[in-house]
């Protein structure tokens, strides 16, 4: 995190000056106050200087905060009343979206859902700074989805094996793909490819 301190007649001053050296939006950096200075006697004797620390706040910081404006202006918009949280490292930003009657925000199989992470990365990273994914998870369908297709796996994993046939699961998303075949790399008697185009591409399972 960039960081600088300045000195300045005042506070006001040193302010300004460390924005204009930083390069950076009032709003995207953090003041610290070390020491607002005296003007002393008639502004001469015994004056002291204002000093303050300035550090430019972390880009998946900004990006957060600008992903969790956006959604709550969008969501607005809709009519749909929902809290969202967030949190955000150097890699992504994950934010989680709760309320009720959530069906109309996550669509079909999750497909409103993979519109709206669409856009908000788009809306987002535009806005300029280092790119940063955004993942977006609306009343924790995509945690029980995972779970889903991992039970699903197994259990048709278990069915290619005994059966000595290939099972062609339903077409898939990029992300739910990878789930499957992460889920059944350790499984000793299957393999799996996909096969077709998007978005009917899908995940097949071959017993070995």
């Amino acid at each position: 995190m960039k960081s600088i301190e300045v000195a300045a007649r005042t506070v006001e001053e040193a302010i300004d000056e460390a924005l204009q050296k930083l390069e950076a939006k009032k709003e995207h950096v953090d003041i610290t106050v070390l020491d607002e200075g005296n003007k002393g006697f008639l502004g001469i004797i015994g004056s002291k200087q204002a000093r303050i620390r300035a550090e430019v706040r972390p880009n998946h910081e900004l990006k957060k905060e600008a992903a969790l404006q956006f959604l709550e202006a969008l969501f607005a918009k809709m009519g749909v009343e929902t809290s969202i949280t967030g949190k955000s490292d150097e890699e992504a930003v994950s934010l989680q979206v709760t309320g009720s009657d959530l069906g109309i925000l996550i669509g079909r199989r999750g497909q409103t859902l993979n519109s709206l992470q669409y856009i908000t990365n788009l809306a987002v990273n535009r806005q300029g700074g280092q790119w940063i994914r955004i993942n977006l998870d609306i009343g924790s369908y995509r945690l029980k989805r995972e779970e889903t297709l991992r039970t699903l796996a197994q259990r048709l994993a278990v069915k290619a094996e005994t059966t000595g046939r290939r099972v062609a699961l339903d077409p898939m998303n990029p992300a739910e793909r990878r789930i499957v075949h992460k889920e059944l790399q350790g499984f000793s008697g299957v393999e799996t490819h996909s096969e077709g185009d998007d978005p009917h591409r899908r995940v097949i399972i071959l017993p070995k």
